[in-house]
């Protein structure tokens, strides 16, 4: 057999072997999430199958005002956007729960377009779709400019893209943040909902976030995602918010992270929502009603303990949780394996395989 030849069969020999070890490699990352049929449970959940819900609830504490954006389009860019439901339906939920009545308010009002991401949803955000109320308020918002500040105790900024085009200009929510703000009521925003906040002068001529600790969601997260952000949106909310004058408060990617500063409570990504909505009620003078975390939160916590604890701590710490049957959410597990990837820090995406096998392993 010719060198040529010898060289040939090698190099297809090599090329099977990789197609092979890929495909077990997909087959086997496959059986580490859950089957279909478990969101299809899911979807199914109902306001009064959660005890959270309809459990020892507070007498009637006043009303909470929850803003979306009314922006379809990101720009020019003609990709489609709107608001985050998870960032809405977690605290409409926490508000509720908390003894609050919650309405929902966009610069247009109306029916406002919305994001759902299949792989985000649990079962508060079924039970939102599920919820003939929250449809209706979600649906049919209030418009901003006919809201009267006088009636809510807080206001809270829903993220989802789309802020970043109608939040920031909007004349009628600079006058709500600010007269919230100057009446020492909670402000709250989560993720692009900080954008509501960027532009917002108080009567003392200074700007609102002027020397304030703030997050939002980051450049590095912003620009994983969308890498052409920088000339998709008016401007990058980082640099934006550290341009206004504030102390900006970067997270680990991806994972919760809320910054309190007085009654202005900002969070960085949809994972920090329910803390968001939680250390608001804290701020109004209220202890937050006792909740079961979500399977979400829970695996959240894992990616942060890896981050400051290790693999083997970590490990350990993921029996401890299945031996008190504590729930994971292996789909997020998942997902930050891909990311840590796509970011070439293979040693952190092959941990989190390990650690994702594990929380598998110790469930069955």
């Amino acid at each position: 057999m010719s060198t040529l030849k010898k060289i040939t069969k090698w190099t297809l020999l090599t090329i099977v072997s990789l197609i092979i070890i890929l495909v077990a490699f997909g087959f086997w990352f496959m059986s580490l999430i859950p089957s279909q049929s478990y969101r299809n449970e899911l979807s199914s959940t109902t306001s009064q199958d959660l005890p959270y819900l309809t459990n020892n609830l507070p007498a009637s504490r006043g009303k909470i005002l929850a803003v979306v954006t009314s922006t379809e389009l990101m720009g020019s860019s003609g990709k489609s956007t709107g608001y985050e439901l998870t960032e809405l339906s977690r605290a409409y939920y926490v508000f509720m729960a908390n003894g609050f009545t919650v309405d929902v308010a966009s610069p247009l009002g109306g029916n406002p377009p919305v994001i759902i991401d299949d792989d985000d949803m649990g079962a508060y955000d079924f039970a939102f779709l599920n919820d003939s109320i929250a449809q209706q308020k979600s649906k049919n918002t209030l418009a901003i400019n006919e809201v009267n500040p006088d009636d809510y105790q807080a206001i809270y900024f829903v993220g989802g893209k789309g802020a970043m085009f109608d939040f920031p200009e909007n004349t009628y929510i600079q006058s709500m943040v600010r007269d919230f703000y100057q009446s020492d009521r909670v402000i709250g925003a989560v993720c692009h909902g900080p954008a509501a906040l960027v532009n917002v002068t108080l009567t003392n001529g200074r700007a609102l976030l002027e020397n304030k600790s703030v997050s939002s969601f980051t450049n590095n997260e912003e620009l994983f995602l969308i890498p052409d952000a920088a000339t998709i949106f008016p401007f990058l909310l980082e640099d934006k918010i550290t341009e206004s004058g504030a102390s900006f408060k970067e997270g680990i990617m991806y994972m919760e992270n809320v910054t309190q500063d007085g009654n202005l409570v900002t969070g960085q990504n949809p994972w920090s929502t329910w803390l968001v909505a939680e250390t608001m009620i804290q701020q109004m003078g209220y202890t937050p009603k006792e909740r079961v975390k979500t399977s979400e939160e829970n695996s959240i916590q894992i990616l942060i303990s890896l981050e400051e604890n290790g693999y083997a701590s970590t490990k350990n710490q993921i029996t401890q949780m299945a031996e008190k049957q504590i729930k994971m959410d292996h789909i997020l597990l998942a997902m930050h394996s891909v990311v840590a990837g796509m970011q070439w820090k293979i040693g952190k995406s092959f941990q989190l395989l390990g650690l994702l096998a594990h929380a598998k392993a110790t469930v069955e």
